[in-house]
């Protein structure tokens, strides 16, 4: 049962000072019987009162505001937690079965929004793919792992190639991307063929073993298998996301998972730097990593003479 501590800082630079800032954070790891959470201290600059509830998926969502002007807002997370790990499911008995208990669940909630398909111009190709790969004898079980290894050999791996904003028609014809990227083509795979799927945020903690999304965020996905539950695919990886991936928030894509969000009043531009730090339960410091460093600057191709269009310039979104 391994036992992690991770450190995540998010820190944004503003272009000067701005004020009226309206955040939400998505922060605080699940616990449940696979994952419990020992230790979580939060720290943000300012000190604001945090408003912690839980939306639909389930996840722990906090909204703060920092209304006085300010020229930085560093949020930082630093958890202890430990993972056990799941059981494979057996998984050898009864695919047929299996894939009409699948059609019995496409009306239900919740698995009717972990089932909608986003639709974008690369995805008729992809339903070819998905139809000469998949074959019925194969469980759901089975067809996620084949589909987690189509992912993996057919894109590469380009850290920067990409950001939160890239589409899945950009992806698509890339053929690469992050984490995140490789998360979105398996969801479009698997509820394909009716198997539900939902985007999961989190860390991967190995950072001993060289695996591609160490000592940052990382995305992959949870499949849901009849007479099983969720079990979750890393497709940068090739591998059943088990103990060493550290869960934050499920939902259907990175948009309801996104760990930082929201608006301020101010100039547009301002710099995002995030770093994540890994250490076991036997290492004394936790050591940051260099920070991943993102100039942002929102989109302010309006009519010089709309007020209103100003407003919307000046109250800017971050990503």
């Amino acid at each position: 049962m391994p036992q992690f501590k991770i450190k995540h800082t998010t820190k944004y630079t503003y272009q000067g000072s701005v004020r009226d800032g309206a955040n939400q954070i998505i922060l605080f790891p699940i616990s449940d019987q696979y994952q419990e959470v020992l230790k979580h201290e939060l720290k943000i600059s300012g000190d604001p009162a945090v408003d912690v509830y839980k939306d639909y998926y389930g996840n722990e969502v906090g909204n703060f505001t920092c209304s006085s002007p300010h020229s930085e807002l560093t949020i930082t997370s630093n958890i202890i937690v430990t993972t056990r790990s799941k059981p494979l499911p057996e998984d050898d008995i009864f695919p047929n079965q299996q894939w009409q208990d699948l059609v019995k669940l496409q009306n239900k909630i919740p698995y009717i929004d972990y089932l909608n398909q986003e639709y974008f111009h690369g995805l008729d190709e992809l339903k070819e793919i998905v139809k000469r790969e998949h074959l019925p004898a194969r469980t759901p079980y089975e067809a996620a792992l084949k589909y987690c290894l189509y992912v993996y050999e057919n894109f590469d791996y380009i850290p920067g190639i990409t950001t939160a904003e890239t589409t899945l028609d950009v992806v698509w014809k890339l053929k690469a991307g992050v984490c995140q990227d490789f998360a979105h083509i398996l969801l479009v795979m698997l509820r394909l063929v009716k198997i539900p799927a939902r985007y999961v945020s989190g860390y991967i903690c190995p950072h001993k073993n060289g695996m591609r999304g160490e000592g940052a965020t990382h995305a992959w996905v949870e499949a849901y298998l009849p007479n099983y539950g969720w079990l979750g695919f890393d497709p940068t990886n090739n591998c059943v996301a088990n103990e060493t991936h550290v869960r934050l928030a499920v939902g259907r894509n990175f948009s309801d998972c996104s760990p930082v969000k929201g608006v301020y009043k101010g100039l547009p531009e301002h710099k995002l730097e995030v770093s994540v730090s890994v250490s076991y339960e036997d290492d004394q410091v936790i050591k940051d990593e260099m920070p991943e460093v993102v100039i942002e600057k929102a989109h302010t191709d309006f009519p010089v003479n709309s007020f209103q269009h100003y407003l919307e310039m000046v109250q800017q979104q971050q990503q």
